[in-house]
């Protein structure tokens, strides 16, 4: 929720352009979506299942699930008062208007008229609830109207719910005929609303309200028992639809009587309902975003650098075999990775290709070029069906892959695979096979890899492929190694292995040689590794952290925590990228991979972190990535003792800032993968190099 409420402040942020904060409410709307269906849902369950065993923080599901809803409806209030207060006047400003019906000037109205009985109406199923008529089901996040009915020909006071489905396959949001110049939109459900009265003749409509139910949407595997995991899989999606209610969203005006209706057929307790001052799921303000055609209220586009095969290399394995290369996503282009498995495709001296597949986009050149090859080589793929919510996508995936001749596996039971790995065998003119490897921190997604932050390493290196060979052995015939140097592989032995480096840096603090630790992380909440990180800053290692999500250590504690320091970037991209950085006495080593510090990912799923083995290229993540999130003054919070988290540009700790310099790690890219910044402007050296924090600025243990 605190991540959350970060990413909110980039959509209360006027330095932002108008539709990328209109952008930026969208995705809270969708993160919180997917926290109620999945976590607090799991919150729900633990208490209704009579769990009262206290966590860590001492505080039982039932008094987390207090807090947490309270913090939910506190978070939903701001998300509106954002929209109705600061987005829709200063949009109006820019001519860019969302409108009622009783706004629509007479052309306008003609022209949803005739789009509501073209389109509309055929897809509508009005359904009046009585003892014949029992109440529809609705779907997970479907967005209905109810109204409240009274028929016209009968004596009485008797009143019936009535319930409509707002067709999914049309837009939410309905672009309108409008004066130059000016850009006019219609919520679809505002239309359905608008000629209601069509759909339920003899009946006069008393009131009526938009309301939106969130089902619990884990799924539970029973894999030892199933016959496939893809057919455990693709039955668990239906259910899921049809999951309990966690959440009922509904107008703020609405009726009480449907409200306490539709609360009674749900089965919900009064917190579960959220009364909705504005249009419910503000997610369909993406839409917005993407039919706006006004360039100028949102981020300017950059071409991604390209990587330029070097004189004399005729293709991309050639160019490999030259030196490793790092790629930097999206400021260099991911069509390099896409080319190194579409040229695996087509080169006839290819014989093998191997690959993961945890999420990919819906056109994907990858899986096509994948498909593409079967025809003529090997190719196994193991694809992650229990991808949250790309179930669907893969399970799809995975049976146009079988169909093609693909060798298709779903990795090991009880086990996600998220590690982000290719492996390429080619006979080479000399007649030797030698093999190539891809191996990433984000997903092989050249959609989401625009705005994603993620590091590839494309190489030949014989032990890095070789380990790569043996873990697509483990992830297919659970072929079980005790080593897979110089890999790290979750959950053999990746979590014992970062401890351990940890652990060396303490030991190198306490003997006097030069001691650090930088990591880049989505979410650090695995308690072995906390305890690690805390001992190593008492033994004097000095600690950044740059945690994008959820954090459960805390920094600046006097005697526990005072080298630690923890700062969360949130911008245009995602950051995405693991990176992790041990001073080693002097011998830096730099670690890439696909997991984050948390339980499941280090403990159940199938992992992979990768040592950079070229120093220069460690050199080259150390100032072209991390230098520049640890210098940003713009996008970045830090995170206090207390738990708090404060903009960099106002927390005291931030010692460059004093003097009114502002720095935006991410624009700062931009322009150095465009050639128009050099890494000299970047002002200010590492945390770890300019020693531990001043002292008024760490906490005692009494603080917090």
């Amino acid at each position: 929720m605190q991540f959350n409420e970060r990413v909110l402040e980039e959509a209360r942020d006027f330095a932002n352009p108008l539709l990328e904060r209109v952008k930026f409410l969208a995705i809270t709307a969708s993160n919180l979506d997917e926290f109620v269906e999945v976590r607090l849902a799991g919150m729900m369950q633990q208490v209704e299942h009579g769990i009262r065993e206290a966590g860590p923080d001492g505080r039982t599901p039932d008094e987390v699930l207090r807090e947490l809803t309270a913090r939910i409806h506190a978070f939903v209030g701001d998300q509106y008062e954002c929209w109705r207060e600061e987005l829709v006047p200063a949009l109006a400003r820019e001519n860019i208007r969302v409108v009622c019906p009783r706004d629509l000037t007479p052309a306008a109205r003609d022209y949803i008229e005739n789009f509501y009985v073209r389109t509309v109406e055929p897809l509508l199923t009005p359904v009046t609830v009585d003892p014949a008529h029992p109440f529809p089901h609705v779907l997970n996040k479907a967005l209905c109207l109810a109204f409240l009915l009274k028929r016209k020909r009968r004596g009485g006071s008797q009143t019936y719910l009535g319930v409509v489905n707002v067709p999914r396959a049309l837009p939410r949001l309905v672009l309108l005929p409008s004066a130059e110049g000016t850009v006019e939109y219609i919520f679809l459900h505002d239309i359905v609303h608008a000629f209601a009265e069509r759909l339920y003749h003899g009946y006069t409509i008393l009131s009526a309200a938009a309301f939106r139910v969130t089902r619990n949407s884990n799924l539970y595997l029973e894999e030892e028992e199933s016959r496939s995991i893809l057919e455990s899989v693709d039955t668990q999606l239906h259910r899921r639809r049809k999951g309990s209610a966690v959440r009922l969203e509904i107008e703020a005006g609405a009726n009480h009587e449907i409200v306490d209706r539709l609360q009674a057929n749900f089965r919900l307790a009064p917190h579960q309902v959220f009364r909705i001052n504005g249009p419910i799921n503000l997610s369909r303000l993406f839409q917005l975003y993407d039919q706006t055609p006004r360039p100028d209220l949102k981020y300017p586009l950059f071409a991604p650098r390209e990587l330029q095969i070097k004189p004399g290399a005729a293709s991309i394995f050639e160019e490999i075999r030259k030196g490793p290369v790092l790629l930097h996503h999206p400021y260099d282009s991911y069509s390099a990775v896409v080319r190194f498995i579409e040229s695996a495709a087509q080169d006839p001296d290819v014989l093998s290709i191997k690959q993961t597949l945890y999420r990919t986009s819906e056109n994907s050149p990858i899986v096509r070029a994948l498909i593409e090859a079967a025809a003529r080589k090997e190719v196994a793929v193991v694809v992650e069906l229990k991808a949250r919510f790309d179930e669907a996508s893969n399970i799809r995936w995975a049976r146009n892959l079988q169909e093609a001749g693909v060798q298709v596996f779903h990795g090991l039971v009880g086990l996600k695979t998220h590690c982000k790995l290719a492996l390429v065998a080619r006979r080479e003119a000399n007649g030797q096979i030698r093999r190539y490897a891809h191996l990433g921190t984000g997903n092989y997604n050249p959609s989401t890899a625009r705005f994603y932050t993620d590091l590839s390493l494309l190489t030949n290196d014989a032990q890095i492929t070789s380990a790569v060979h043996h873990v697509f052995n483990y992830l297919t015939a659970y072929s079980e190694r005790k080593q897979y140097n110089p890999l790290f592989v979750a959950p053999l032995n990746l979590g014992r292995n970062c401890v351990s480096l940890i652990e060396r840096e303490a030991a190198h603090a306490c003997a006097g040689r030069p001691a650090y630790i930088v990591a880049k992380v989505n979410s650090l909440l695995d308690e072995k590794i906390i305890q690690a990180l805390y001992r190593a800053s008492q033994a004097g290692v000095q600690i950044d952290l740059i945690v994008r999500g959820a954090c459960a250590l805390r920094p600046g504690v006097r005697g526990i925590s005072h080298r630690i320091r923890v700062r969360s970037v949130i911008g245009r991209f995602l950051e995405h990228s693991r990176i992790f950085i041990f001073g080693n006495g002097g011998k830096t080593e730099t670690y890439l991979g696909s997991a984050d510090w948390m339980q499941r990912n280090i403990y159940e799923r199938v992992e992979v972190m990768f040592k950079i083995k070229d120093p220069a290229m460690g050199q080259q993540i150390l100032s072209e990535v991390i230098t520049p999130y640890l210098a940003d003054t713009e996008k970045t919070r830090v995170l206090l003792a207390n738990g708090q988290y404060v903009r960099a540009h106002d927390a005291r700790r931030q010692l460059h800032s004093r003097n009114g310099f502002r720095f935006n790690a991410q624009e700062f890219l931009i322009d150095y993968c465009t050639g128009r910044e050099s890494l000299d402007k970047i002002p200010v050296a590492p945390h770890f190099l300019r020693g531990p924090e001043p002292a008024e600025l760490v906490a005692d243990i009494s603080d917090t």
